[in-house]
């Protein structure tokens, strides 16, 4: 069986200076090679490249910007919405008009196309033996498609352009306008990065990334969503949830309310999932409110994420419980994030909740709700599939995570969810409304629990000013989760006790 030979780690890298490109890269791309971006206007071919030059003058290397399509000014005004200074770039400007002007010369002894090629990448490749620069950017290759008119000139002068980098100690970039779809010069690339815009049906459109080439390299494949604002770009790299692999010990998060912890078996474990289930107005965003404050107390930072609910609406509800969210809020210990759904890329999401565990130490994890998150995202596919990665993520790093999902209608046997993820859950805690003595009461119970043993009783819930107040079992009423019980003695039902 002939042996596989592995990737070398240690190649020499030039660092993008594009926030979480060089981490798919595995640290940048591969020194002295060509490499093409190609993406359709307005994805960000350029500021891309502005920044791979930039990151370049920031390492004190020689960099070189050839601009065919657009003017230096257009450039510096590119540069200048993100506050970025050029001092140190070497820009050249060669206007493509210019160089088309020259098709209406009159030359009877060679093909005007051939003559007019030639000038222009002489022109070029002249600029690059003056600067010696490190890095170079091409901008565009559809500019020398244009000149060189068919494909086999075009193929031809690409070859030339590569072989007259070959033994320099110079890293380029390509870019292409990708409505082009042209194979040739991926063939001839050592690396292609593609860049995409989604228009969506709401809200603003998406952008995602893709390595699809690589030479001799590891890098993150599949797609990466990412942002252009004042700065530059962002990419947000796809969570692998085996990459964090890990052996930590499980251990019981409590809410600080015995009759819930012992109904939870002594309260959620770490390093799982518990999901809440049930209709709105049950309690389920408050429980997990009190696991997030019980937490902070102990001093574990916590973060919540909401997808439908105002912050107002969430400090409100907590301070009518007797919850002293505001002051966790003050000091830090627990942290809010409002989703705008509207707005909001699925490895976006992933990587603030990446930044709430990595960088801000957060042992607890809130989704408020799972309804919202698929909402906001209906285009995106795979959605089941990426939550799975994320709470396998959460896991592996030792965190307990909290979703809640909410079920259509209020009460009786046709409850239903809008997807059924009980699966990805270690723990389930149902809530149902059921009605008695001419009121709607609470009830909760915990349908299972992977980690652990657990009280299989159904208790009363209630929400009152002060606190979350668990009864003890229903014992004395039978059919509480078809909504409207029956007695089992002519006893009358007693309130909630404590």
């Amino acid at each position: 069986m002939p042996s596989v030979q592995k990737p070398q780690l240690d190649t020499p890298r030039d660092v993008t200076g594009v926030e979480g490109l060089d981490d798919i890269l595995s640290g940048g791309l591969p020194k002295h090679r060509l490499y093409l971006v190609k993406g359709t206007p307005g994805v960000g071919k350029t500021t891309l490249a502005l920044e791979f030059l930039l990151e370049g003058i920031r390492r004190g290397e020689r960099v070189l910007y050839i601009t065919l399509s657009e003017t230096e000014e257009e450039i510096r005004q590119i540069a200048g919405s993100h506050g970025w200074s050029l001092e140190g770039m070497n820009l050249y400007e060669l206007s493509s008009a210019e160089q088309t002007l020259r098709l209406d010369d009159v030359n009877t002894l060679y093909a005007t196309a051939d003559v007019d090629l030639k000038e222009t990448v002489r022109d070029l490749l002249d600029e690059v033996e003056r600067v010696k620069p490190q890095r170079v950017v091409f901008d565009s290759l559809s500019e020398i498609r244009l000149l060189a008119q068919t494909s086999i000139r075009y193929r031809r002068q690409l070859l030339a352009l590569k072989q007259h980098f070959i033994g320099r100690a110079c890293t380029v970039l390509l870019l292409d306008d990708a409505s082009e779809n042209d194979q040739q010069v991926e063939s001839l690339a050592h690396g292609v990065i593609t860049l995409e815009q989604i228009s969506m049906g709401y809200g603003s459109d998406r952008r995602r990334l893709r390595v699809t080439k690589l030479r001799g390299s590891t890098f993150r494949s599949g797609h990466h969503d990412y942002v252009i604002g004042t700065g530059g770009l962002r990419v947000f790299p796809r969570l692998i949830a085996s990459e964090h692999r890990s052996e930590l010990l499980a251990s019981s998060l409590t809410s600080g309310i015995p009759e819930l912890d012992a109904l939870l078996g002594g309260g959620i474990d770490r390093s799982t999932a518990t999901l809440m289930i049930g209709p709105a107005g049950t309690g389920k965003s408050a429980i997990a409110t009190r696991f997030a404050c019980a937490a902070a107390s102990r001093g574990e930072p916590a973060a919540l994420f909401l997808f439908e609910e105002r912050i107002g609406t969430l400090r409100r509800r907590a301070q009518h419980l007797g919850m002293p969210l505001d002051e966790h809020l003050t000091a830090g210990n627990i942290r809010v994030h409002q989703i705008d759904p509207a707005e909001l890329a699925p490895d976006q999401f992933t990587y603030l909740v990446r930044q709430a565990i990595e960088k801000n130490g957060a042992r607890l994890i809130v989704i408020d709700s799972i309804n919202g998150y698929f909402t906001a995202m209906p285009e995106a596919r795979f959605l089941s599939l990426q939550l799975h990665e994320l709470l396998s993520y959460l896991a592996e790093c030792g965190a307990a995570s909290i979703l809640t999902m909410s079920q259509t209608g209020l009460m009786g046997p046709h409850m239903q969810a809008p997807v059924d993820l009980s699966y990805l859950a270690d723990t389930v805690v149902l809530l149902r409304y059921f009605e008695a003595e001419g009121r709607f009461r609470k009830a909760i119970s915990v349908l299972k629990k992977r980690s652990g043993p657990h009280e299989d009783t159904i208790r009363e819930l209630e929400l009152f000013s002060g606190g979350i107040r668990i009864g003890p079992p229903l014992t004395h009423l039978r059919g509480v989760l078809t909504g409207t019980p029956l007695p089992l003695s002519p006893q009358p039902i007693n309130q909630a006790q404590s």
